[in-house]
């Protein structure tokens, strides 16, 4: 049996965030810039190269992310689940994903008075994404 010897503790470490960064596949790279830049209305930065393509979340603090096209970045609603900050309301965000080309699956739905509300889509690449806010 693995795990921690008998009168041995692990010491805890402290993590701020456990997401540091994340990637958002995209097949059509301008087809999925075009849906983030609308349904958050924002402008993202773009670094294209010969090996992929970027477009990069506006940050000015705490976890950052991209959209990226090439090799091995394939759209999938399988796998981990990333939660995306919907701001003071989701419904601002999620009342544009399906006019920019994409799904939804669960509408806004409550959590509790201290978590808030989330809801699912899929992007136009078909990738399955959350997001959540605290009204």
């Amino acid at each position: 049996m693995g795990g921690v010897p008998l009168g041995k503790k692990k010491k805890a470490i402290a993590i701020k965030d456990y997401v540091s960064w994340f990637e958002i596949p995209a097949v059509d790279f301008q087809q999925a810039v075009y849906f983030y830049n609308q349904i958050f209305e924002i402008e993202m930065v773009q670094n294209i190269t010969d090996v992929n393509a970027m477009a990069f979340f506006p940050v000015t603090t705490g976890i950052g992310g991209a959209v990226i096209s090439g090799t091995g970045s394939i759209p999938s609603d399988k796998g981990p689940l990333i939660y995306l900050n919907g701001g003071d309301d989701l419904n601002n965000v999620l009342n544009k994903v399906e006019q920019a080309g994409g799904r939804i699956v669960m509408p806004k739905t409550f959590i509790g008075e201290d978590e808030g509300y989330f809801a699912i889509f899929i992007d136009c690449q078909g990738n399955k994404l959350a997001l959540h806010s605290k009204n």
